[in-house]
């Protein structure tokens, strides 16, 4: 595969037999995204964990994702004012359900009360394909739909494994300071760690890699994201 210059000139900035300390990482994740738009800054970290199915949570940021956070919530009655009022994009009920039905699927967040279960699990070969469906574990099947739709907005994030193993979030912008990258990063760590499978033995995390949109990884020593949370 051919590769620009800008590519070849910023890859050759990186060491990538070398693992960085994590404040290092984000300046060069930074300093090597090679887009014109103000790009998302990703972390990739492995699970070390044999049954990937049950490997799932949610992640606070407390400087959000730098992403408009586009919200459904499934709710009747008071509840929807409710909702409206803590900032949710989209709010119905049987008329958001037939929506979604019929192939509607503009948005980033799907929260719903109890009651609306029955009928929004029907959506489940929709929302369920693109990670959308509403869990009791997430947080997105609850009565306090005004404090659900605060915490997906302000960044709250759902994660779960691919195939490999790695859980992949975006968990800022490049135009964020590496401060809040930082605190970001390691939000994500300490919430994989609570996570962590009692059953889980030796290393739960192997690896933890920076990256920009279009930039290049960079390794970072996930021992030490670790261990500074004892």
């Amino acid at each position: 595969m051919n590769r620009g210059k800008k590519y070849k000139a910023n890859l050759g900035k990186i060491d990538r037999t070398k693992v960085y300390s994590l404040l290092d990482a984000i300046k060069l994740a930074k300093e090597t995204s090679y887009t014109k738009f103000d790009g998302t800054i990703e972390v990739s970290t492995k699970v070390n964990y044999k049954s990937l199915q049950n490997v799932r949570g949610t992640v606070s940021l407390p400087h959000g994702t730098g992403k408009d956070i586009r919200v459904l919530v499934f709710c009747k009655g008071a509840k929807q004012q409710e909702a409206k009022d803590a900032g949710a994009d989209f709010v119905g009920e049987m008329d958001m359900i037939e929506k979604v039905q019929g192939g509607w699927t503009d948005f980033d967040a799907c929260i719903a009360t109890p009651d609306m279960m029955k009928e929004v699990g029907k959506l489940g070969p929709i929302l369920g394909r693109k990670g959308l469906m509403p869990k009791p574990k997430a947080g997105t099947v609850t009565v306090d739909v005004a404090k659900a739709v605060k915490e997906v907005k302000s960044g709250r994030l759902e994660y779960r494994p691919d195939k490999g193993g790695v859980v992949h979030l975006g968990i800022g912008k490049v135009s964020f300071t590496d401060e809040q990258i930082l605190d970001n990063v390691n939000s994500v760590v300490a919430g994989l760690m609570k996570d962590k499978p009692s059953d889980a033995k030796g290393e739960y995390l192997k690896g933890l890699a920076v990256s920009a949109t279009m930039g290049h990884g960079v390794k970072v020593d996930v021992k030490e994201l670790v261990n500074a949370l004892n």
